[in-house]
């Protein structure tokens, strides 16, 4: 009894540290390869983040047949990096199973 008691702790402190990211945008069910989710999910708010996804669009628009593979590659990077410049921009909420638990139990005592 000692040991499941201990196996029970250990899962439910487990629970705890395990993050989930909630994410209040729309998904597309079959999303193209050439589109930018980004843009779809999330509202712009920012010029900043206009800027962007501006580039994003004339890179997408590019003819990339006619370039070097050292200078798709580049491209590549420079996607990548403002993929990640506007996931920054946009936030997100991040909260953990045992955070999301915790919530429920003190609605429930509180309700």
């Amino acid at each position: 009894m000692k040991k499941f008691n201990i196996g029970i702790l250990i899962t439910l402190l487990l629970l705890l540290f395990i993050s989930v990211h909630v994410n209040a945008g729309t998904r597309t069910s079959t999303p193209s390869k050439n589109t930018t989710t980004i843009a779809a999910t999330k509202t712009i708010e920012s010029a900043e983040a206009r800027v962007l996804l501006t580039r994003l669009d004339e890179i997408k628009a590019m003819d990339k047949s006619m370039l070097s593979s050292s200078d798709r590659r580049v491209l590549r990077k420079e996607v990548r990096s403002i993929k990640s410049q506007l996931g920054d921009l946009g936030g997100g909420v991040y909260l953990s199973v045992g955070g999301i638990l915790l919530i429920i139990l003190l609605l429930i005592i509180l309700l």
